[in-house]
């Protein structure tokens, strides 16, 4: 058991590692699907079982060679199969919490402080461009104002608002 379901692991792991599990459909889907992550922590799973028979066999091995008892051998085996399907679970659990979309809120630029990059117009009359951080990554967004005289490059700024079409509205900071 234990070299079977050794083999069967490292494959496993092995998959996991260059993206072989991977749930994507390949060809062509006329139909809308609304996504579902599915169960967040997953105890019982075909990858965890492999886990659970590959420690429970290399442990018993261990365990006979070392002399003691059969029940305390199969004791000892199924707390190490179990302690090992609980990490790959968790560590699964923990690797899928890192995806990110990438996609760029504007909500999140709320009260950022940043830099006119190209001159915005006074009292909205020219959009212009200021670099801000959004989401942990410096970007270069047009934005308006509503101050009496024109942004020009290297005054700092910060947003007070976002519009429905992605523009932001800065204030001057260093009056």
């Amino acid at each position: 058991m234990a070299g079977i379901s050794s083999v069967i692991f490292i494959v496993l792991l092995v998959l996991t590692f260059l993206g072989g599990d991977s749930d994507t459909l390949e060809g062509d889907v006329d139909v809308e699907i609304e996504g579902d992550t599915g169960i967040g922590f997953q105890f019982l799973s075909f990858k965890n079982l492999i886990g659970f028979l590959t420690i429970f066999g290399w442990s018993g091995i261990a365990c006979l060679e070392g002399g003691l008892s059969k029940g305390l051998t199969v004791l000892i085996s199924v707390i190490c199969g179990l302690l090992m399907m609980l990490a790959m679970a968790g560590l699964f659990y923990y690797l899928g919490k890192l995806q990110s979309s990438g996609t760029l809120i504007l909500k999140n630029a709320l009260n950022q402080t940043g830099e006119v990059y190209l001159t915005l117009g006074a009292n909205r009359s020219k959009i212009g461009k200021v670099s801000i951080t959004v989401q942990g990554s410096l970007r270069e967004l047009d934005a308006l104002t509503d101050e009496d005289k024109d942004l020009v490059m290297g005054n700092v700024i910060r947003v007070k608002e976002v519009t429905d079409n992605g523009i932001l509205i800065v204030e001057l900071l260093n009056k």
